[in-house]
């Protein structure tokens, strides 16, 4: 028997009520906000993150799934599985023109992203994301957009007990002041270093401080870091940010050393965590990528956006029950009654009303248990007296009562039925 690759997962019809839910909240809230849906291909160059979030990433030098084909000349290009949204969205925007229109551009996205990282709760190799993009602004107001959405969505999910933690990282130039500073200040501890911060050091400082090490975590935590590094400019950008954040009543905590762990990240990162989650406790998170439009081939834009992860959602849901459809079951009691039921099917289903049937001619007891195991509200049944009287039996399943009804009547009794989208 074949089994899911490791790191996957299925949805199966009993949890895809839940999805829909939320892909459903998440569309109606991106359209309160003026976001329109981007569909982006699930392969990518490789290159396309080697330049947006930088070959010293784990996301690009570890996870990056690679397809393996032969495609001839095109061989040479590597493809991969995409591992996130934002480079994607970006690389869409340009290759289709939308950067020479005026204003700002809004998208969002849901789907699969991919990465080849040790599979654990809330972190699996095929996961999905909930996402919006915002370009062509360099506003700070845009930023209090995209983080308002983030939460608004998360309320609309009924989501409870999350933190919105803020911070800043400055223009390109003051992420050059950060990293000097940090070397400055991590230095004396770089023994404590697990080895992977060791070579973080060298390379990219910044990325120490999103490292989740109970070590490097214990010096991180021990740092004074000020926006010293920050010039008059940008410490003005995040102010209005932080203004207009309590202006429209979001609370937040600003934590010096949240950084995000990849590159295109400047000025307002964010992330949303929930305790419930444990030590992984991202629930979602985002930030301003001024540069990135210009660094993969277009004008300057600023540009802001987030991600959100589905499967992380799920596991701090309510554990209340999602309501499922509401349906009639059908059940047919030999050959004629069959062929009768077929025509009702295709008439309740004309109606708009959901409707079902087995058709594996078993007893009328092992039907309605299997009715009853199935969720179903109401049960019709039609057997040989029935055929003959000219009716057919309406059961209520969670009260018993039944009663017979006409045909021409039954259409009009279940309009008048009043359960939980029992119709379209």
């Amino acid at each position: 028997m074949f089994k899911s690759v490791r790191g996957t997962k299925d949805i199966l019809p009993k949890d895809s009520f839940r999805w829909q839910r939320i892909e459903e909240a998440s569309r109606k809230i991106f359209s309160i906000y003026g976001y329109k849906e981007i569909r982006t291909p699930l392969i990518e160059e490789a290159s396309l993150f080697v330049r947006s979030l930088g070959d010293n990433t784990e996301i690009v030098s570890k996870q990056m799934f690679k397809v393996v084909r032969n495609l001839g000349e095109e061989s040479k290009r590597e493809i991969v599985l995409r591992p996130e949204g934002t480079a994607s969205v970006v690389r869409a925007y340009l290759e289709s023109g939308l950067y020479k229109r005026e204003g700002i551009a809004r998208f969002y996205y849901l789907g699969p992203m991919f990465r080849a990282e040790r599979p654990q709760k809330g972190r699996l190799r095929q996961f999905h994301h909930i996402g919006a993009e915002a370009i062509g602004s360099y506003s700070p107001y845009l930023d209090v957009e995209i983080i308002s959405l983030a939460d608004r969505l998360l309320k609309e999910l009924g989501i409870k007990e999350y933190r919105v933690n803020l911070n800043t990282l400055g223009c390109n130039r003051d992420k050059v002041k950060f990293k000097e500073l940090l070397k400055e200040k991590l230095k004396p501890n770089l023994s404590y270093f697990c080895s992977n911060c060791k070579i973080r050091f060298q390379y990219n400082p910044l990325r120490i401080l999103d490292c989740k090490n109970k070590n490097c975590r214990e010096v991180v935590s021990g740092l004074s870091l000020k926006d010293e590094y920050l010039c008059s400019e940008c410490k003005q950008h995040f102010q209005d940010v932080k203004e207009g954040l309590k202006n429209i009543g979001i609370d937040y905590e600003i934590l010096p050393w949240l950084v995000r762990g990849l590159d295109y990240y400047t000025r307002t990162v964010f992330e949303i965590t929930c305790k419930n989650l444990g030590s992984q406790d991202a629930l979602g998170a985002g930030g301003r990528y001024d540069n990135l439009v210009k660094q993969l081939g277009g004008p300057e834009k600023g540009a802001v956006g987030f991600a959100l992860g589905v499967e992380r959602i799920i596991l701090v849901e309510e554990k209340e029950p999602v309501s499922q459809q509401d349906y009639i079951y059908l059940i047919s009691l030999g050959k004629e009654a069959t062929i009768k039921t077929l025509k009702l099917l295709e008439t309740l289903r004309k109606e708009g009303i959901h409707a079902v049937s087995d058709y594996l001619d078993r007893s009328l007891k092992v039907s309605l248990r299997r009715a009853n195991q199935s969720g179903a509200k109401f049960v019709i049944i039609i057997g040989e007296d029935e055929i003959k009287k000219g009716v057919m039996i309406l059961k209520d399943m969670s009260s018993g009562r039944q009663k017979e009804l006409k045909e021409e009547d039954l259409i009009e009794e279940l309009k008048n039925i009043k359960i939980n989208n029992l119709r379209c």
